[in-house]
């Protein structure tokens, strides 16, 4: 299956072409660089989409013109706001929302102009997830919220958690990737290990200790759920 698989930042594109174990380095219409190689019996197309809500969405809309992929993985990092969501934790959302879109009166908080609230990943996929990891993996399943600012303090996580109780991490691109994949008909999925915890004294020095620290196993979740699609 032909699987385009999209982080934020160089630091995550590292980590992913560390699991390809043969890869080759493309550029063609869309002007973006991506690597193309295999994970199992996939055809995987790694890119760097960029941080934030546009970079993201506009990068993932170029890609799917150029490679027509079958299925969209977001992975990386993100900032975990759940009380058991640890560093080095993994959480598969089960639904993504933005944090910070509000289209005025009558609109619902959180939901960007004709879609819902909550931006749902391929079913298929989370069924597989939820078979092959356990609490042993240290994974969970939630919501994630999106929005254009690396959130690092308590009043920021305070305003998420009004807004979305539920919410267990926060990143820069899950929900508009996610909203750029449903506008093209294609299934997405995301990934992403928690490397810090926003609100938390040490947050900064959590998120930049975590790039000194993240060693290749960070991904074995994505290598393991990749492995496990042949039944998708």
């Amino acid at each position: 299956m032909k699987i385009l698989i999209l982080v934020a930042m160089d630091k995550e594109l590292k980590l992913l072409l560390n699991i390809m174990p043969r890869y080759q380095k493309n550029c063609r219409n869309s002007n973006i660089t991506y690597y193309v190689g295999k994970i199992g019996e996939h055809d995987i197309f790694a890119a760097k989409c960029g941080i934030g809500k546009v970079n993201s969405a506009l990068n993932t809309l170029r890609l799917i013109r150029e490679i027509n992929p079958k299925l969209i993985i977001n992975t990386g990092v993100a900032g975990g706001v759940d009380g058991k969501l640890k560093i080095g934790s993994v959480l598969i959302p089960d639904k993504v929302a933005y944090h910070d879109v509000w289209c005025g009166p009558d609109t619902n908080y959180g939901a960007a102009d004709g879609y819902d609230v909550y931006l749902k990943p391929d079913h298929k996929v989370l069924e597989i997830a939820k078979k092959i990891f356990n609490e042993n993996d240290d994974v969970k399943y939630g919501l994630i919220c999106s929005g254009d600012k690396f959130i690092h303090t308590v009043e920021q996580v305070n305003n998420i958690k009004h807004n979305f109780p539920e919410s267990k991490a926060v990143d820069m691109e899950s929900a508009s990737i996610a909203q750029t994949a449903l506008s093209e008909n294609i299934p997405f999925a995301v990934i992403r290990v928690m490397s810090d915890t926003p609100g938390s004294a040490e947050n900064i020095s959590q998120y930049n200790d975590f790039w000194e620290k993240a060693p290749e196993k960070t991904f074995n979740c994505l290598t393991k759920l990749l492995s496990n699609l042949s039944s998708y």
